[in-house]
């Protein structure tokens, strides 16, 4: 009997202690999954193509490393986030070349050490949205795993670099971007696969010449669109971000958290995800799914709702993939006498957004450290198709050109780009082999045909309006 009522008892408090415990769990918040900050090129993964397509050009676009946040942010109580970040002890030291007295250049050797407002300085220390040692190892990483995918598992690019007009390099003029290149081209050919005379040069364009992200600041009417778009976020998504005050402003000075807030939600958000990047522990509600989802979702509209109309992507990606297009038909009308195969382009994250939601497969996210868009070029070989009877018939009246496909890649996944998706338009039973041709033309509706007129700040409409005036 007594045995029986212990029984009980204790099956009466493990169903107290369950019921307890699922109540408790319901009312904590859904943390996120841990935030994908930085993202490897995966080789293992690739898919090669079929047999009866032969890799002629690669062209890749790939995000900086990780850096250091752009401005200061949330370093008061109770954030307590670093004001000054010490990730940044290697490549301290400098060798600059400097004019001698003698035949030549002579080199300088020096060291850079970063200066507090105080004057007095840290070893270590990193400027605002510099290259970390952390985004140096993922950079380099990364053109080490160019090398695995295309040396060796693919035997596309040559072991040993004799000559460098087989590549290209280009950066945009920024430091982090230039120095996440030197990585990625040590790591794809070092020293010791490079012959001494194949020193690759590092293509950089001026300001006004830039076409590596949306370049506002040499095209007004640009500007004057993205501003706003910008401005109409803020009016679209503040009020989503206001129920978030009461976990967030605390830190931030009690002020409220705003698309076009002080600071910026974007602000914020890069904050955060840079401090994630490099193990810096952050306040516990910037782990909560919800929050991070939502400040996501009006950061991202903000920066890039602009290129789900047509004018952003003319003005923003147009010469870009102009450039990429008549790289390509070069590639095709030369075949061997071109003896490119890989372009590497260092950039940043709007790049590889603007480009993604262009050509209508954006996820919707921001594109992490050393995220990378790729264009491949593939030529389908001649006899590719089973021989038959009826086509050995027919193929003295079958034109001889050989046919070009270009594969997509964002995130280490191939992209199914709907401009590819009829019929005719891209590999039979593998749509994301778009046709040569339907890319071409995608590309020619959104390169701008005078840039100088298009970039007025009323646009194209604007000036011939303005020239009928006259």
């Amino acid at each position: 009997m007594h045995t029986q009522t212990l029984t009980k008892l204790l099956l009466y408090l493990g169903l107290f202690l369950l019921i307890s415990i699922s109540s408790w769990a319901s009312q904590q918040p859904l943390m996120a999954e841990k935030t994908t900050t930085q993202l490897p090129l995966e080789v293992e993964s690739y898919p090669v193509a079929p047999d009866n397509l032969q890799l002629q050009q690669v062209h890749i676009y790939v995000r900086h490393g990780e850096r250091t946040p752009v401005g200061v942010r949330l370093t008061g109580q109770p954030a307590n986030l670093p004001q000054y970040w010490s990730f940044c002890k290697t490549a301290r030291r400098l060798q600059a070349s400097v004019a001698g007295d003698e035949d030549g250049d002579d080199f300088l050797r020096a060291r850079k050490v970063v200066e507090r407002e105080d004057g007095h300085s840290v070893e270590g220390d990193c400027l605002l949205g510099e290259l970390t040692d952390m985004g140096r190892t993922s950079t380099y990483n990364y053109g080490r795993s160019l090398r695995e995918l295309y040396v060796d598992k693919l035997g596309f690019l040559p072991n040993y670099l004799q000559k460098s007009d087989e590549v290209y390099f280009r950066t945009t003029n920024i430091p982090r971007t230039t120095e996440s290149l030197q990585q990625i081209i040590h790591g794809l050919y070092p020293t010791s696969k490079c012959h001494t005379e194949a020193v690759p040069p590092l293509f950089i364009r001026n300001a006004k010449d830039e076409n590596l992200f949306g370049n506002a600041s040499s095209c007004k009417r640009l500007e004057i669109l993205l501003i706003g778009f910008a401005q109409a976020a803020a009016s679209a998504y503040n009020h989503t971000l206001e129920p978030l005050d009461k976990k967030l402003s605390k830190y931030i000075g009690g002020n409220p958290i705003r698309v076009d807030g002080k600071p910026r939600a974007s602000g914020i958000l890069d904050t955060i995800r840079a401090a994630s990047a490099h193990g810096i522990k952050v306040p516990p509600e910037f782990e909560e799914k919800v929050v991070i989802d939502t400040l996501e979702k009006a950061v991202v509209t903000e920066w890039f709702a602009g290129y789900k109309t047509e004018e952003v992507r003319r003005l923003g990606m147009g010469r870009l993939l102009d450039d990429l297009s008549k790289k390509m038909h070069h590639k095709v009308e030369h075949r061997e006498k071109d003896p490119l195969k890989i372009l590497i382009h260092s950039t940043h994250d709007t790049a590889l957004a603007g480009l993604t939601s262009t050509l209508d497969v954006f996820d919707e996210k921001w594109p992490p450290f050393t995220a990378s868009v790729t264009f491949e070029l593939f030529k389908k070989t001649a006899g590719s198709n089973q021989s038959t009877w009826l086509s050995t018939l027919i193929s003295p009246f079958r034109s001889s050109a050989p046919e070009y496909f270009v594969r997509m890649r964002y995130k280490n996944k191939n992209m199914h780009l709907p401009i590819c998706a009829d019929e005719g338009k891209h590999l039979p039973g593998s749509p994301e082999f778009c046709t040569l041709a339907a890319f071409s033309d995608r590309v020619k509706e959104l390169t701008p045909k005078d840039w100088e007129v298009e970039c007025a700040p009323a646009g194209a409409a604007g000036v011939g309006r303005e020239r009928e005036t006259k």
